[in-house]
Parts: C-alpha cells; structure tokens; sequence
C-alpha cells in the first residue's frame, strides 16, 4: 500500500476568514495638510491580509477632499476622523473603498481640478456594479489602459 501525502497549503496562501474591506491611512503632510494611502483588506483583525491600492500625496488629497469626506460619512465614520494627527487606520466598507480607489486612481496624474472634479461627479454617479466593474478592471493586468479608458469616458 502507498501512504498517502497530505499537502499542506503554503504559509502566505492560508485561508482568511472576513470580508474584504478597505482601510485609509493618514499620512502626515508639512503643517495641517496630510496623504493617504488606500489598502485592501481580506479578512479581520490579526488575521488580516492587506493590498495597498492607492497612494496620494497632500496636493492629490486637497483635490478630491470631499470624495475622502463622503466615504468615510458613509463608513459611519465623522468626517473629524481625517485629521493630519490620526495614528490609526480608518475601516472602509467595500462599496465606499471601491468608490474611493477609483476616485483616487482616476484622478491621480490629473492636475486641472475642473477636469478633477468632473471625474469625481462621473464616479459619484456611478452604480456600485459599475464601479466594482471599472474597479476590477482598474486593478487588471492592464490596469493603467482601463485607467486611461475611465478617465477618457468620464472627462468627456
């Protein structure tokens, strides 16, 4: 008789338990400004694996200001919570993550903020299938065409 081999899984592909979700980091800027940088979560707590999405800087975060506001309003967070001093992450729901990686993506190498600001309403205007849709997209092998391919849809 052969034995029989278990395999055990590969210590980085252990299964998490949770939902995914996404999580702000405030970063501290020269006086009262700050960055942030989104990351996706699976799973909670110690047992938590994290993806970073989104990385901006104190100039890109003055300019989609209020995108940050309203994602973390619909979180169930006050708005207070994005201050320059905050040590700890702020939890993100999916949909209000999702939102707010595209926002970020999308507007990221955009200096024009009337051009900002018109990405920022075609996002806000979008379905949550939609923007699972260009989110999945967005973070693909080809991720920086789909990027251009919402900016251009959305700009015009």
């Amino acid at each position: 008789m052969s034995a029989v081999k278990r395999i055990r899984p590969a210590p980085h592909l252990a299964l998490v338990e949770g939902v995914r979700g996404f999580r702000l980091i405030v970063t501290p800027g020269r006086g009262e400004m700050f960055g942030v940088t989104l990351e996706e979560t699976f799973g909670e707590n110690g047992g938590a694996m994290t993806t970073p999405v989104s990385i901006a800087t104190p100039v890109q975060v003055g300019r989609v200001v209020d995108a940050l506001f309203v994602a973390v309003r619909k979180a169930g967070h006050q708005p207070s919570v994005l201050a320059f001093k905050r040590r700890v992450p702020i939890r993100l729901g999916e949909a209000e993550g999702v939102r707010l990686a595209l926002v970020l993506l999308a507007t990221q190498p955009i200096a024009k903020h009337e051009r900002v600001r018109a990405l920022v309403a075609g996002i806000n205007a979008m379905s949550v299938e939609e923007t699972y849709y260009w989110y999945s997209k967005c973070m693909g092998l080809d991720g920086n065409r789909a990027r251009k391919a919402l900016r251009t849809l959305l700009a015009n």
